[in-house]
């Protein structure tokens, strides 16, 4: 079958998780016989292609690239609802005469891929990969960095998370200016609300901004029911995308990894514990609290090796390099994807110590293939992966001396990472991944009304 697979951005320039899962499912998808496309995009602000719509090829998979650049948002709506898209994606579907399509992250595709795909009777299952779907900021923390259960019934939750936002990018005025106009007072977003229907102007930009925030879940909840299936590899995804009205049957299916799943080979006696984090670096992921429990250890006794972006969030790097100062800390920039399991064979302990309900990160699932013990933040999407005790610790989230307390053991007990890393392991590859997405593919087309 044609397979027309939707992401937001991809490879060579983005290679991390939903990237990641897109590649693998569409090279099985060609080793089992079908015929997949992925349809990407270039994000505004990134070198542009000289064209709306270019094509080239990766690992001998075809890409259709859609340059953003030349239709930047103008305003929050235009980030998950851009009516202007349809002729542009509506060419593709055209060209591409997929028997499916297969949604992976709708940023920049926005919900108006949904119904151009609707329109033209393509049958859609999606890939919950993150909270886009309801939570403002995709990663369901709130803006006192607390973990949310979603957006509350006039949105002022989802706002504070802007303002967080304005502010973080250094846009303080901006911020101030939209939190004198009652932007947090749900009185005020009623009447901005009525205001607009009885008039039919939009009321300027504070208004839009407001609205837009307030609108955004009931126009995705609404887009969301034309797919007939949904994928979530977790059950805090499938949970939390269910509890906020995304009513589509949801399967769970584990993202898999393929590697070398021999037994480590064991380390030299006496060598300092090496502990690592690979992945994005901001704050978000919690790296800060991982240098923070890293130096209470000690001297000698460990080091820390850090893999990420230093241009993904260059104020947090900064921060991170100044904090991590005088320890044994290595900042050692990314890597191409086929090294992780190179990468993983020079750490001993991987952390992700994140503030966010990760979706199975992939490098937690390659560190368990790889026998690799883990510490994880004690949240769903990291520690249903993982056997407390066997395979890693889980600690509170952002609980420094609990997590320095669970890095502590590693250093203070000479034979628990050999003990951890015989009991760790992750058995589901990418081949058995794609087989279980294609059953659904195919329950979704016996369906009366599969488009």
């Amino acid at each position: 079958m044609r397979v027309a697979l939707f992401v937001h951005c991809f490879f060579p320039e983005h290679f991390y998780g939903t990237e990641t899962y897109t590649l693998e499912l569409a090279r099985n998808l060609k080793a089992l016989g079908h015929e997949p496309t992925v349809v990407s995009a270039v994000f505004p602000g990134e070198a542009r292609r000289g064209a709306m719509v270019t094509r080239y090829e990766h690992d001998g998979i075809p890409v259709v690239c859609i340059d953003k650049n030349e239709m930047p948002d103008r305003r929050i709506r235009d980030t998950y609802l851009r009516p202007e898209m349809k002729p542009v994606l509506a060419g593709i579907v055209r060209e591409l005469r997929p028997d499916i399509a297969h949604v992976t992250h709708l940023i920049n595709h926005t919900a108006a891929l949904l119904e151009v795909l609707a329109e033209a009777g393509v049958p859609r299952v999606a890939t919950f990969t993150d909270f886009f779907g309801f939570c403002y900021n995709n990663k369901l923390e709130a803006a006192d960095g607390s973990v949310c259960a979603g957006p509350n019934r006039l949105r002022t939750n989802c706002m504070s998370c802007h303002l967080k936002a304005l502010r973080e990018q250094g846009r303080e005025a901006e911020a101030e200016s939209l939190a004198l106009s009652g932007a947090l007072k749900p009185w005020n977003v009623v009447y901005m609300q009525l205001k607009r229907r009885l008039s039919g102007e939009p009321g300027g930009v504070p208004a839009d901004t407001v609205l837009d925030i307030r609108d955004r879940p009931g126009i995705l909840r609404e887009r969301y029911r034309k797919y007939a299936a949904g994928i979530a590899s977790t059950k805090v995804i499938a949970e939390s995308y269910r509890r906020n009205g995304i009513d589509v049957p949801i399967h769970r299916i584990p993202f898999g990894v393929d590697c070398d799943r021999s037994p480590r080979s064991p380390r030299p006696a006496g060598a300092p514990v090496t502990f690592g984090f690979i992945g994005q670096i901001a704050p978000h992921k919690g790296t800060d609290l991982l240098i923070d429990a890293f130096r209470t250890l000690p001297p000698g006794s460990a080091r820390l090796l850090i893999h990420g972006p230093a241009n993904q969030d260059p104020r947090y790097y900064a921060r991170l390099e100044q904090s991590a100062s005088g320890a044994a800390v290595e900042f050692r920039g990314t890597f191409p994807a086929d090294e992780i399991q190179a990468k993983l064979a020079e750490i001993d302990v991987l952390v992700i110590p994140s503030r966010w309900y990760e979706n199975s990160p992939l490098v937690l699932l390659y560190a368990l293939a790889t026998h690799t013990p883990v510490i994880v933040t004690d949240l769903e999407g990291l520690t249903e992966f993982m056997e407390e005790g066997r395979s890693g610790f889980a600690f509170p989230k952002e609980d420094v001396p609990a997590l320095a307390r669970a890095m502590r053991r590693f250093v203070d007990e000479p034979g628990l990472l050999a003990t951890m890393s015989a009991q760790t392991r992750y058995d589901q590859d990418t081949r058995s991944m794609t087989e279980q997405v294609v059953r659904i593919y195919r329950e979704v087309l016996e369906l009366p009304c599969a488009a």
